[in-house]
């Protein structure tokens, strides 16, 4: 397992969300966007994901994933890779479902403060529509890779 500096942890705590890829059984590339529950130093990140659907059948055939974040205004980023595991709701700590409606909740707040300041968004706040986590990932990450353009790190 690839461990991470503070920089990283904190880079992606403070995004919204993360791209996330696995293959599909054909080898094809299949994307779609998760936030990250808990990001732990050793190397391990957390996902939840809301739906079983294609990333669910693709981990449970072939374990390989990334995650990528971009940061477009500090013109930086980062690719994590390694293998993804499934865990079942129902086998999780109460603390960490707990996570996830923190999660929940800032987003919906910190939403619900920028229309207040009459910030462009979403009407409505689709935070509190989505389903409660259907399952687990939890990545374990084998190596990084910085997105940041050479001259610029």
């Amino acid at each position: 397992m690839q461990e991470f500096s503070e920089e990283i942890i904190h880079f992606f705590q403070i995004q919204g969300f993360v791209i996330v890829s696995t293959l599909d059984e054909d080898g094809s590339i299949h994307n779609s966007c998760k936030g990250i529950v808990k990001i732990e130093s050793k190397g391990q990140v957390y996902l939840f994901d809301l739906y079983k659907a294609r990333t669910f059948q693709n981990l449970q055939s072939n374990p390989t994933i990334s995650l990528t974040a971009v940061e477009e205004h500090k013109f930086q980023g980062y690719c994590l890779k390694g293998k993804g595991k499934i865990v079942e709701t129902e086998d999780l700590k109460p603390e960490i479902v707990a996570l996830w409606d923190d999660k929940i909740t800032a987003r919906a707040t910190k939403r619900m403060i920028k229309n207040i300041h009459e910030e462009k968004g979403h009407p409505a706040h689709p935070e509190i529509l989505l389903p409660k986590p259907e399952y687990l990932i939890v990545v374990e990450v084998e190596e990084i890779i910085n997105l940041t353009p050479g001259k610029m790190r």
